[in-house]
C-alpha cells in the first residue's frame, strides 16, 4: 500500500504537468514545408522559393527587397522558426519579422541603418531605430556559426514582446504604440544581396 505522502507527491507532479502544459500554447504550422500556402503570394515568386521543405528569400538582379505576408492578420501570438543565412558580401545578411500594427520588427541579420548585427533586437522605425531597452546585447554568444540553423521563438503579448534565440532569451521590449492586429510579414531587404532561409515555422494566437 503506498503511502499518503507518496500519493501527495504524485498529485503535486501531475498538477504541475498538466500547469505547464496549459501554459506552453500549441504550435500549428504556419508554411506547411511545400508551397505559400497561408501566405500572400503575388508578387513572391520573384523572392520566394521552396526546396526541399525550406523556405528560401532571395532578392533579384536588381537588388530588390520584398515582404511576404501571412494571409492571416495575428495580435498576440507566438512564433517559433529556424533560421539560417550565409552572406555573399561584407554587407551582411538583412532580414527579419515583422508584426503589429504600426509596424515593429524583430531584426534579424545586419541592420540596414546601423551596419552592423542586429538580431534579435526590435527595430521600432523611429528614432533611435533601435531602443537600447529592445536590444538583444548578448545575441552573437546565442547564435551559431554563419550558416547554421538557429530557433527563434517570438511572443507578442500586449504591449511586451519578447524574443528567445535557441532556447535563450534574448531581449524583451514594451511599447503600447504598437498595439493593432497585422499580418506578419518575412523581409528581405532591398539594396543588398542575400539570401535566407526558414524552416518549421510554426504559430499559436494567444
Amino acid at each position: 500500500m503506498k503511502s499518503p505522502w507518496f500519493t501527495l507527491v504524485l498529485a503535486l507532479q501531475l498538477t504541475g504537468a498538466l500547469v505547464a502544459s496549459a501554459a506552453e500554447p500549441k504550435l500549428v504550422p504556419l508554411f506547411n514545408g511545400k508551397d505559400l500556402t497561408n501566405f500572400k503570394a503575388e508578387g513572391a515568386a520573384e523572392f520566394w522559393r521552396v526546396e526541399r521543405g525550406v523556405l528560401i528569400g532571395e532578392n533579384n538582379a536588381a537588388k530588390k527587397g520584398h515582404y511576404l505576408w501571412t494571409q492571416k492578420s495575428y495580435g498576440d501570438f507566438v512564433m517559433e522558426f529556424d533560421v539560417r543565412w550565409k552572406a555573399p558580401t561584407e554587407r551582411g545578411v538583412d532580414t527579419g519579422v515583422e508584426m503589429r500594427n504600426p509596424k515593429l520588427q524583430l531584426q534579424l541579420g545586419v541592420s540596414g541603418s546601423l551596419r552592423v548585427d542586429m538580431t534579435g533586437s526590435f527595430y521600432t522605425g523611429g528614432k533611435p531605430g533601435y531602443p537600447e531597452a529592445g536590444q538583444a546585447k548578448d545575441a552573437k554568444k546565442l547564435m551559431k556559426p554563419e550558416g547554421e540553423w538557429n530557433t527563434i521563438r517570438i511572443m507578442a503579448k500586449g504591449t511586451t514582446f519578447t524574443c528567445w534565440i535557441n532556447g535563450t532569451k534574448a531581449s524583451e521590449y514594451t511599447d503600447a504604440k504598437f498595439s493593432g492586429a497585422a499580418p506578419l510579414g518575412l523581409q528581405i531587404h532591398g539594396g543588398v544581396e542575400m539570401k535566407c532561409e526558414y524552416r518549421n515555422l510554426r504559430i499559436a494566437d494567444l
